[in-house]
């Protein structure tokens, strides 16, 4: 009878494990990265944040973070965009009145849901230089967002005729202009419990500035 030779292989007898393979880069989800951005950035502040500390934070490797973003300035920015956009499909609701109140109403909450925005705060509170060019130099994809979220109010709002006529294009830039002010600036002009005087007064002002 031959021996086994001592090279050969032992038999696969289907009970022994595969060894796990580690999920590639394309399997790791966005929304992760982001959470743990979130919470960086909450407790550090966005200076202190490198991209290795954002890497670490979500258990991924930096090449991972890199082949998303180039830096933590681009993190940041898909931060925001994120949690804007999700305030944005939460304050429009189709149950309103008429265009005009629909739009307002939208307007406001999410002028409102900006101004206490932890993310917001803590920009603001460390590093708003960050904010600066999406609010002297370009619009960020936040803003376009708002503006055709706006644009398109506006002419459902012209076409229940509850709101004026005007080109659906400048009277959004218009209405973004003011809820900017009124979101970012809003802590210097009142006490936190006097919030909802400003965004009383900015309704008024936005539901006489539509009104046909």
């Amino acid at each position: 009878m031959s021996q086994r030779s001592s090279t050969s292989q032992p038999e696969n007898t289907g009970e022994q494990e595969a060894t796990p393979r580690p999920a590639p880069a394309n399997a790791i989800g966005e929304e992760r990265i982001l959470d743990a951005a979130y919470e960086l950035l909450l407790a550090i502040g966005m200076r202190r944040m490198t991209m290795a500390d954002i890497a670490r934070h979500a258990e991924v490797s930096r090449a991972t973070l890199y082949r998303r973003w180039p830096n933590v300035q681009a993190v940041v920015a898909a931060l925001m965009t994120r949690e804007w956009t999700i305030a944005l499909v939460s304050a429009f609701q189709p149950d309103a009145a008429d265009g005009r109140a629909r739009l307002v109403e939208g307007v406001v909450e999410v002028v409102a849901k900006t101004r206490v925005h932890p993310l917001m705060r803590k920009i603001i509170e460390l590093d708003p230089e960050f904010l600066t060019p999406y609010l002297l130099e370009r619009r960020g994809s936040s803003t376009v967002a708002h503006l055709a979220l706006v644009e398109e109010g506006i002419r459902q709002g012209q076409a229940d005729e509850s709101i004026r006529d005007g080109d659906p294009v400048w009277l959004a830039r218009q209405i973004i202009l003011v809820s900017l002010a009124s979101a970012v600036s809003g802590p210097v002009m009142a006490s936190h419990d006097e919030y909802p005087k400003l965004d009383e007064e900015l309704r008024v002002m936005l539901t006489r500035y539509l009104m046909p």
